[in-house]
């Protein structure tokens, strides 16, 4: 990674001149700091002043192998029209600074989140309702339209969701809870049952917290210690494995007298957790990959056809969030537990990037104040 040129003048300086901070993805392993121009408001959408941006693992792959979702030079997005660089930050909440023509429900001064999504609105699963599953779907901070890791947006009212009085640091992890929302949907999972989550990284303690809050019996698979601490710590699990010291599968149907797992979640991304995943639930189980892959797995499908495994794939989310920001106000799910770290957007490569890459075992979720 490197930091961009930065800037002559004071930030007021800056600020008259309409220019501010943002981290653009400029190709594999080049993310820069950079001077941007302020994004112009416009009809149907508002402006937001950024408070918290997290860093997420797909931003890590973005990084590490891609470009994924940030649109190569020369190949740009067809919804943003934009293509690298382009700013990233997905997972952000702030505080609604201007509003556009035509805006209703939405006033300056709201504190907010955004579902960031790009669709088009006509292709067959946006009118089926399934837009998460657009044919030309992007995402904002990923494939244009600005990002979090910027001081300000403007999003269309669509996508904007206030938060009442939840935390703004807090409120940037509704983004990825509504993922584990999602998953959790995705499985059928019900109250009473048992479920395994593989890794306890953001996604994965945050799927956990999810199911903790249905009612469901929730065990946690996971190597690190800081991460196996904070799936305890934070309440999520009711029990905790490591892969390293015991047999997984094995413990899981001690645990649940013999059955295996009704549902399992990936949340890793490694194929060995795959497998675990297979090996540990019941005949007739779903598993559900809620991971975002940086190179093609390899399933057992004998596993599969023998125990009638339905396995499912997972994306973002889709209505979602609405469910997910009630849930947090009514205490069924608590965030603070999952912040370890706040930073600001010029030490988003020492002290996020290299740390979440490098020393993933002393932090669970950094944040970034542009």
């Amino acid at each position: 990674m490197s930091l961009g040129p930065r800037p002559q003048g004071s930030l007021a300086e800056l600020a008259r001149l309409g220019c501010g901070w943002g981290a653009r993805f400029h190709a594999r392993k080049d993310i820069r700091i950079e001077d941007i121009p302020e994004p112009e408001l416009r009809a149907g959408a508002v402006k937001i002043d950024v408070a918290w941006c997290g860093i997420c693992g797909t931003d890590l792959h973005e990084y590490l192998e891609g470009p994924i979702f940030c649109p190569p030079p020369g190949r740009p997005h067809p919804l943003s029209h934009e293509e690298s660089p382009v700013t990233l930050g997905h997972e952000f909440s702030g505080t609604v600074s201007e509003i556009g023509e035509g805006v209703t429900g939405l006033a300056k001064g709201d504190n907010v989140v955004v579902e960031p999504y790009f669709v088009d609105g006509d292709c067959d699963m946006c009118q089926a309702g399934s837009y998460h599953l657009c044919r030309q779907m992007g995402f904002i901070g990923l494939s244009g339209g600005g990002g979090g890791l910027s001081e300000k947006i403007v999003v269309d009212q669509r996508w904007v969701h206030p938060i009442g009085d939840i935390p703004l640091d807090e409120a940037a992890l509704i983004e990825p809870l509504s993922v584990a929302h999602h998953a959790v949907a995705r499985s059928g999972v019900k109250a009473g049952d048992t479920a395994l989550v593989g890794g306890s990284g953001p996604i994965g303690l945050l799927t956990a917290g999810v199911l903790k809050g249905m009612g469901v019996t929730t065990i946690i698979s996971e190597l690190t210690q800081a991460r196996k601490e904070k799936a305890t710590s934070s309440g999520v699990a009711d029990h905790v494995l490591d892969p390293s010291q015991e047999d997984v599968p094995a413990r899981v149907r001690e645990l649940t007298g013999g059955t295996g797992a009704d549902v399992a979640f990936e949340c890793a991304g490694v194929n060995a957790v795959l497998d675990t995943m297979l090996d540990a639930v019941r005949p007739g189980a779903v598993v559900v990959n809620v991971s975002i892959w940086g190179a093609p797995a390899t399933v057992d499908m004998q596993k599969l056809v023998l125990k009638e495994i339905d396995l499912r794939g997972t994306i973002a989310y889709v209505r979602d969030h609405p469910a997910v920001i009630r849930m947090v106000q009514e205490g069924k799910v608590d965030l603070k537990p999952f912040i370890t770290g706040r930073i600001a957007l010029e030490d988003l490569v020492e002290q996020g990037f290299d740390t979440l890459i490098n020393h993933k075992d002393t932090a669970v979720k950094v944040l970034v104040h542009p």
